[in-house]
């Protein structure tokens, strides 16, 4: 019974781990897509991502950068990804060493909760990046760019509250649970 309370409990830390990597995971992915195209080319003949979009791509969409502004945004954006790399191949590596353990026939818990713990480190250090380059990105842009953005998050708050009280109000087919 033990071992049993053992097992839900690394199941659930290496559910949470996984649920904290999967968007830095997916976020990296994409922006080494990006990154491995030639300048100009984007996916499907669309532009998307670094100026593709209204405020160089930088999630200041709707706000006008000044060329002075979105060069420095490139910069950090730049130094961002110069600076986490070795984190993001640490984690990779930690991943694929968890993808070993559970490939073999015996099941090693303590050498599988120490990957975890490990890589949960380095997430944390990537997480910590990532406020880094928010905060960094935000003394970028003057006052006024700041409030505005500041409104137009409060919007997306408003429509994504409105969008759950419309589905809260849908009435529930037969047989849904949920």
């Amino acid at each position: 019974m033990k071992r049993l309370g053992k097992i839900k409990t690394l199941a659930v830390a290496a559910l949470a781990a996984v649920a904290v990597a999967a968007p830095i995971a997916i976020a990296q992915t994409t922006a080494q897509d990006e990154q491995a195209k030639p300048h100009g080319e984007h996916r499907g003949g669309e532009r998307h991502g670094r100026g593709g979009r209204r405020g160089g791509g930088f999630g200041f969409r709707g706000i006008e950068l000044t060329d002075d502004q979105k060069t420095r945004l490139g910069q950090l954006h730049q130094s961002f990804g110069e600076r986490t790399r070795p984190l993001r191949q640490q984690l990779r590596a930690k991943r694929q060493e968890l993808r070993q353990l559970q490939e073999g026939d015996t099941f090693n818990e303590a050498l599988a909760a120490q990957k975890l713990t490990e890589s949960a480190a380095i997430e944390a250090k990537l997480m910590a990046e990532q406020f880094r380059l928010r905060q960094e990105s935000l003394a970028v842009l003057t006052p006024e760019q700041r409030t505005q953005l500041e409104q137009r998050r409060q919007e997306r708050k408003q429509r994504r509250e409105q969008r759950r009280e419309r589905r809260r109000g849908e009435p529930r087919g037969e047989g849904e649970m949920f």
